[in-house]
């Protein structure tokens, strides 16, 4: 892959941003692991090998079970994953895939059933955040690290 510039080097004001949205996010009531996969689910949607790699071994800093990892990206043909987690799934997928239906009724009535606005807010806020960093990772084509 060619080398293409980085916007952490060229425009550091706009990735502390970035990071500012992240803090935010971290501070918030969205659990470590339901953050953790949020980032992975999207970052396989757009293909962010970056962020893939990084998410991935902070879940499994986190205790997350390597199993749930290698089958991410088929959840909903597994037991492994809560309710809850089904949901939050299905939400990632939506709105990183927002050009074809967007956040459907459905999964947002059953995300109002399960969480609380605030929790929802921050789920939404998540995905939307992940998004933002597949892209900047994906069009700058951003090294993998170690």
């Amino acid at each position: 892959m060619e080398k293409r510039i980085q916007i952490d080097e060229v425009e550091p004001k706009a990735f502390n941003g970035m990071f500012g949205l992240e803090k935010y996010m971290q501070e918030g009531q969205l659990s470590k692991i339901h953050y953790e996969l949020i980032k992975i689910r999207a970052s396989q949607i757009n293909g962010c090998a970056f962020c893939i790699n990084m998410h991935t071994e902070e879940a499994l800093k986190l205790g997350e079970n390597p199993k749930r990892l290698l089958l991410l990206d088929a959840w909903w043909d597994t037991e492994l994953y809560s309710e809850e987690e089904q949901v939050i799934l299905k939400i990632t997928e939506e709105v990183t895939l927002i050009h074809e239906n967007g956040l459907t009724q459905e999964t947002y009535q059953k995300a109002i059933e399960l969480f609380d606005e605030n929790y929802l807010a921050q789920i939404i806020m998540a995905v939307v955040t992940i998004n933002a960093w597949n892209r900047i990772a994906v069009s700058t084509h951003k090294p993998l690290e170690g």
